[in-house]
């Protein structure tokens, strides 16, 4: 049985959710990070496998591969040969890591391949070919190999399709006629099939809320001495070429990863310098120097709790109130800057438009926010906003139409839709229209009894009357 996002433990669990967070954001190279994490303990989750590659194509799209040299790829590639019988999963681990810089390599896709049919994960074997005869759509004999593995595997209607692009290749491939013969037969005797395998990632890209709440708390696990040894590996190659991007961007996530965030600040604005149109870098920038905040913000709030009243304590509280405003204006000036960068960018529109919600500015927000809910991808998470925009700006009847838009929407009530339903109570309740706010807690209550305080104002409306 394929492993889900549910079997994962706690911390992957937020990796994996934190990744799909940052493909949304095109943050393609933390997303990777990200799902490698997941990968080195959990290497039969493919859909981790799945994402990590589509960040790699995306990362890669337009640009020379990493491994450009033949010497580097072919020695990288003895290792995980090299560990395929001795350590399977330590191979496919290996392989991963090369596969970022090259996603569609035939030669590392092969023994990935080969490393977790070892390890006994064919649907991880089958994932590699697929990778390969993606890029490479040509590759009749990969073809074979794949349509062969769909039906030692159990999905023969799989198999009939990879013939079928065989044939379109080559019509005169006597074994692409008979194998897909032979396999049609197969599936006909089957029922069901691949299609009711489990989901691709895609599928869990729900809860966009829960990602983005945890987007800073993940790290690929390495020890500081491993760090500071590729540090210095990495300290010869930027002395050789200074204007190498990647090599000062491996530089910023390695002492982020020491969590020395003033030299991955200096390291990451570096590599931004040399490359003004990454967006991803450019943002990594601001994303860290609101980390640096937020870290000194906690150790301020932490001394504050633990020396209450004294006089220190009390210098620390207006330079902690000094942070904040800090903070939150550089939130909104990153913020303006990537909208004005890309103003045509809708999911960029609502990051703004949530920013100056958390700054209080609700007129300003409501522009961005009605661009934004044309992308459907935050339709739902603007709407819900708005409707907290005109709900401040005393405008209830629009807060309630926008609310029980976006409300009927959803089809189940799931937590986006708890607290879409839960806000639109609250107008309705401001509008004096104490049946309509009840009716939205009822429908709640129906569901999840604990869910903030509905179970109060249900149960004391039925009190009411009684």
């Amino acid at each position: 049985m394929a492993l889900s996002e549910k079997d994962l433990p706690e911390n992957q669990r937020a990796n994996w959710l934190k990744a799909m967070s940052a493909m949304e954001l095109r943050n393609h190279g933390y997303a990777i990070q990200l799902l490698q994490s997941v990968l080195k303990s959990h290497p039969e989750f493919l859909l981790a496998r799945q994402l990590a590659r589509k960040a790699a194509v995306a990362k890669s799209a337009g640009k020379k591969s990493l491994l450009g040299g033949f010497s580097s790829a072919s020695f990288s590639t003895m290792k995980v040969q090299s560990l395929v019988k001795k350590d399977p999963v330590a191979a496919m681990d290996a392989a991963e890591k090369i596969l970022e810089g090259d996603p569609y390599s035939v030669q590392v896709n092969q023994l990935l391949k080969d490393a977790a049919l070892a390890a006994k994960f064919p649907d991880v074997a089958l994932f590699a070919l697929e990778t390969i005869v993606q890029g490479n759509p040509k590759d009749t004999k990969t073809m074979h190999e794949l349509a062969k593995l769909y039906i030692s595997c159990g999905f023969p209607s799989k198999a009939v399709d990879v013939y079928g692009k065989i044939l379109e290749v080559n019509p005169n491939d006597l074994a692409a006629v008979k194998g897909g013969k032979d396999a049609a037969a197969g599936a006909s005797m089957q029922k069901g099939g691949w299609e009711k395998e489990g989901s691709t990632y895609r599928d869990l890209i729900k809860d966009k809320d829960e990602a983005v709440s945890l987007e800073q708390q993940g790290r690929v696990v390495r020890s500081d001495e491993m760090i500071d040894n590729l540090l210095a590996e990495l300290s010869e190659k930027y002395e050789q070429d200074p204007e190498n991007v990647d090599t000062a961007r491996r530089i910023g996530e390695l002492y982020e990863q020491k969590n020395d965030l003033e030299n991955a600040v200096t390291w990451m604005s570096y590599a931004a310098g040399l490359n003004s149109t990454d967006s991803a870098l450019v943002r990594k920038v601001s994303d860290l120097r609101i980390k640096q905040y937020d870290e000194s913000i906690a150790s301020f709030e932490a001394y504050i709790a633990e020396n209450p009243g004294t006089e220190e304590a009390k210098n620390c509280e207006s330079e902690l109130e000094r942070m904040h405003q800090e903070r939150a204006s550089l939130l909104l000036d990153e913020a303006k800057k990537r909208v004005d960068r890309n103003p045509t960018d809708l999911q960029i529109r609502f990051e703004l438009g949530s920013v100056l919600v958390d700054a209080g500015n609700y007129k300003d927000a409501i522009a961005e926010l009605q661009k934004a809910r044309q992308n459907p991808n935050v339709r739902l998470r603007a709407m819900n906003l708005l409707g907290k925009c005109y709900t401040e700006r005393g405008m209830y009847d629009l807060a309630a139409s926008t609310l029980a838009t976006a409300a009927g929407e959803l089809l189940q009530m799931d937590n986006v839709k708890k607290d879409i339903v839960y806000n639109l109570g609250l107008v309705y309740e401001k509008m004096q229209d104490k049946e309509k706010s009840i009716d939205c807690m009822k429908q709640i209550y129906e569901i999840d009894y604990g869910y903030r305080d509905v179970s109060e104002r249900v149960e004391g409306s039925y009190e009411e009357k009684a």
